[in-house]
């Protein structure tokens, strides 16, 4: 195990990076509720679903960890869970076997990219200073999400978001107590805060009843396989294309956010600007987004809340590999896991959020062709409830403000392409 994956080297150890995949599991862990309760909206079966999610995370996850000595897990997309179910099946009225097609398609295309390498230049292409600003934003983001989940905050039709008028009762009272605990064990310097936080969160949530059995059963259920309608694609093949290009954009970008911003907690971002790894790090999230459309899930990606484990000490694919051990074991464990509150798992996205922020020191603000960029980059990831529009938004103002300010040596060739990608993008989705 020290051999394969390098552990002294990378300054860590097997009961770190066990308690760091620990960890990672848990934080990320709704997903497997998450996502079959979005789908199912489509009219997709829940249990398969499930079984689906579980599946497919874990071996995408596995091939992070076997391909990419890397800490970072995989599962379905938030969001482009919600795209499939409510715009592709919702509003546009399209199957969901015609809307998992599309999916199956792009993880196709994924592959093809990622062994030609233009994913990985995509990545590394990135401004370094957009890097940090990257890494900063997605700390924001989910500590932005946690505090939804832990019902902190609440939709308001006049500001859009506002403290919720219960945050201090009920779930987000919990959630705040975790962040506490949390944060006093992390202060005394105590291994695996984050996880003990959110057990110990649990616990607290029982007399509170907040925490609750949810029942259920121990028997696996069995995902779907090859449900696909390429009849449905031909004759409508315009609308598959846009569709299918939208998951394509989404995931790309979300995915490659996220592997900017953990890579910049762990020191594996080089002196030229490239992830370590990266290459196979972009061929786990092909695979498992092409195996979750065989299986009957949406798109695959890497999440953030791998942040929470490499925040623990996860450095290595030993992290991971202990993430797809966890899923593949949550097949037989629903019942128990299901338990676990959001209330208990908000409070770690938090202070994930935290730790994430530090790149921000280290941002040029004396320049504004590069402050400018790196601002809009995190304040649109949240606002505009996305990593991919956050680094869109960024990019193109990075090339224009550059380019205008006759500073053309600054921007390299792929930052062009990646300019005239996301105008497709504008331009396409307009014409939809």
């Amino acid at each position: 195990m020290e051999k394969f994956f390098k552990l002294k080297e990378k300054g860590t150890d097997v009961k770190t990076e066990i308690l760091a995949g620990l960890t990672t599991f848990l934080t990320m862990a709704y997903i497997l509720a998450v996502n079959p309760g979005i789908l199912s909206a489509a009219g997709m079966d829940f249990s398969k679903v499930f079984a689906a999610t579980a599946i497919a995370s874990a071996i995408a996850t596995l091939v992070m960890s076997l391909a990419g000595n890397l800490p970072f897990a995989l599962a379905p997309g938030m969001g482009l869970n919600a795209f499939l179910a409510f715009t592709v099946c919702g509003a546009m009225h399209k199957s969901w076997q015609f809307a998992l097609t599309a999916v199956f398609v792009e993880g196709i295309i994924f592959l093809i990219l990622t062994a030609c390498n233009i994913r990985e230049a995509i990545v590394n292409c990135i401004p370094a200073n957009m890097k940090k600003a990257i890494g900063a934003g997605i700390g924001l983001f989910i500590a932005f999400i946690g505090m939804q989940n832990a019902q902190i905050i609440s939709g308001n039709q006049s500001t859009l978001v506002e403290l919720s008028p219960t945050w201090f009762k009920g779930p987000s009272l919990l959630a705040l107590i975790g962040l506490i605990i949390m944060a006093v064990l992390m202060a005394k310097k105590v291994r695996g805060a984050i996880l003990i936080g959110i057990i110990i969160t649990t616990i607290i949530g029982i007399p509170m009843g907040i925490t609750k059995y949810n029942g259920g059963s121990f028997v696996p259920p069995s995902p779907y396989f090859f449900p696909f309608d390429f009849g449905a694609v031909a004759a409508d093949p315009f609308e598959f294309v846009m569709i299918m290009f939208t998951f394509l954009f989404v995931d790309m970008f979300d995915t490659v956010g996220t592997l900017i911003g953990c890579a910049t907690k762990t020191n594996m971002i080089k002196e030229d600007g490239s992830i370590e790894n990266c290459k196979q790090a972009l061929f786990a999230d092909a695979v498992g987004t092409t195996v979750g459309a065989i299986l009957g899930t949406s798109t695959v990606t890497t999440f953030v809340e791998s942040s929470s484990g490499i925040a623990e000490g996860g450095r290595t694919g030993l992290t991971s590999l202990t993430v797809a051990i966890l899923f593949l074991l949550a097949l037989f464990l629903e019942p128990l896991f299901g338990s676990i509150p959001s209330a208990a798992t908000a409070p770690a996205l938090i202070i994930v959020g935290v730790l994430m922020m530090s790149p921000v020191r280290d941002m040029d603000w004396s320049d504004i062709t590069e402050a400018l960029p790196g601002f809009l980059t995190m304040i649109y990831m949240i606002v505009a409830y996305s990593i991919a529009d956050g680094i869109m938004f960024g990019i193109l103002s990075y090339v224009l403000v550059k380019a205008i300010s006759g500073k053309f040596k600054d921007i390299n060739p792929m930052s062009w392409i990646l300019f005239g990608l996301f105008i497709f993008k504008i331009v396409a989705k307009a014409l939809v």
